[in-house]
């Protein structure tokens, strides 16, 4: 990670302690309010994020756009969980109705090189726009330069190619607070420990942004506001088999760590696996804590299971933003270089709203069925 980014996250890290209370003065409840009038995160590039609400198209606008033709690529770094689905489907809403045609959605299944091999593909067919989330920022750059030398309107996912820049190569990059997710998931396992206890921490082993925001604010939060709660154990978790990387992490941290009272998983795909080696290793009472609302986590934390709150981000608001920024390489308009979107602490007692808000449809049957 490159200076100027360490300095950006220790400077979040700070303005997280004192939303927390770094004196202890706020409580897990209040310190998860006062996250609804902030935004933590940071670009790629350090830059100030500037609210999804400011990105907007005037009617005429979208005439102009419409009259184009246009058409558009989702190039996905992974499409095996919902956040991506729900990114996919504000996308393609957006461009219908914006008149755009989507042409090819694809899923590098986390490699990179399949990724690559998917931007090259896709440029066979001219799109005007490509949106996408790079698996590795050097390893793509190459074939995402290729796209933007060739006049492609580029659109980023919480991540940028490496040496691209704002405004030249690419038209904006969209996120979620990852960092401010972090914060609220680190306040949320607090809050189930009454304070106090060891944890475990399973992280994303690999050169990718948003995911490391989310173990630097997770593991600050915890360190500079909670001291009576102490990190016992770490696991990097590379995938693709994530689910099943993160079982066996977490088993790790339980037999070595018998008194181990929650563990912290990334995203929500590892926390199933969490899940599962607390099943088998007949521990019951382990406390998780997660960011993203996948559905099956929410599940699990309708019944009142050992989700006991995550951070999660707003995929279907994000995908329409990405799209009418889209539209704004269209157009030739100027665009902020980065988008964030706030985050948003779930537990069980705002879970079926939070669905809403997430994916803004009501929860599926199996998440409110499981309501007790």
């Amino acid at each position: 990670m490159g200076h100027s980014k360490t300095t950006t996250l220790l400077a979040a890290a700070l303005l997280a302690g004192t939303i927390a209370g770094t004196a202890f003065a706020q409580s897990p409840d209040e310190a998860l309010a006062a996250l609804a009038n902030q935004t933590l995160s940071t670009g790629p590039n350090g830059e100030s994020p500037v609210s999804a609400s400011e990105v907007t198209l005037s009617n005429d606008e979208l005439a102009q756009i419409k009259a184009m033709g246009a058409t558009a690529a989702i190039v996905m770094h992974y499409g095996g969980d919902d956040w991506s689905q729900a990114q996919i489907n504000g996308l393609e809403t957006q461009f219908a109705a914006m008149g755009i045609e989507v042409i090819a959605t694809t899923d590098a299944g986390f490699s990179s090189a399949k990724q690559v091999s998917d931007i090259e593909t896709i440029l066979a067919q001219n799109p005007d726009i490509i949106v996408s989330i790079p698996t590795d920022p050097t390893a793509t750059a190459t074939a995402y330069r290729q796209a933007a030398e060739a006049g492609v309107k580029l659109v980023f996912m919480d991540n940028v190619p490496a040496g691209f820049v704002a405004g030249t190569d690419y038209v904006s990059v969209v996120s979620a607070d990852n960092y401010g997710n972090g914060v609220a998931s680190a306040h949320l396992m607090a809050k189930a420990l009454n304070g106090e206890g060891q944890i475990g921490i399973v992280f994303h082993a690999a050169d990718f942004f948003v995911t490391r925001q989310r173990y630097d604010a997770f593991k600050a939060t915890i360190e500079q506001s909670y001291p009576d709660i102490e990190v016992v154990a770490e696991q990097g978790i590379g995938g693709p088999d994530f689910t099943g990387d993160a079982d066996r992490a977490a088993s790790a941290m339980m037999v070595g760590n018998a008194e181990i009272d929650g563990i912290w998983a990334v995203w929500d795909v590892p926390a199933e696996g969490v899940i599962a080696a607390a099943r088998a290793n007949g521990r019951d009472d382990l406390i998780i804590t997660t960011i993203d609302l996948g559905e099956n986590v929410a599940i699990d934390m309708a019944r009142g299971g050992f989700i006991k709150g995550l951070g999660a981000q707003r995929p279907f608001d994000q995908g329409v933003t990405e799209a009418m920024l889209a539209g704004y390489g269209l157009l030739g308009k100027d665009a902020p270089a980065y988008v964030a979107l706030p985050a948003l602490p779930v537990e069980k007692a705002n879970l079926l709203d939070a669905w809403q808000a997430v994916y803004s449809t009501e929860a599926p049957a199996t998440v409110s069925g499981s309501m007790n």
